[in-house]
């Protein structure tokens, strides 16, 4: 019998070590994406990084419109898709400083919030 995953409070991704690496990411989260940082992140010996908070009170996320006019001005490649999902949906793709790849989409245009679904 599997395990039920009610929900996930943490995802790694991989950076790089150096506090340049760091600092780049970080950037990145903060100043591109609008994350805001956890300062409360202890210091994990071996293991350098940051906490990012990510959506509100409600478990939600949202990216406007205005984030493909910004990722533009920054020259941070992604990738678009609409329509997949639904015929409001518009899916934006991104890739960090590091390669990792995070989709941004309109918050209740996707499948991901399952308690947003109709019933």
């Amino acid at each position: 019998m599997p395990i039920k995953v009610l929900e996930l409070h943490h995802h790694g991704i991989r950076i790089g070590k150096s506090t340049e690496d760091v600092a780049k990411a970080q950037e990145f989260y903060t100043d591109v994406l609008g994350l805001q940082a956890d300062t409360g992140r202890p210091n994990i010996p071996g293991i350098p990084g940051f906490w990012l908070y990510v959506g509100n009170d409600q478990n939600t996320a949202q990216i406007h419109k205005e984030a493909k006019r910004e990722l533009d001005q920054r020259g941070v490649w992604y990738w678009q898709i609409q329509g997949l999902v639904g015929q409001n949906s518009d899916q934006i793709f991104v890739r960090d400083p590091f390669g990792n790849v995070i989709e941004l989409h309109q918050i209740g245009t996707c499948r991901c919030n399952k308690a947003a679904l109709p019933a």
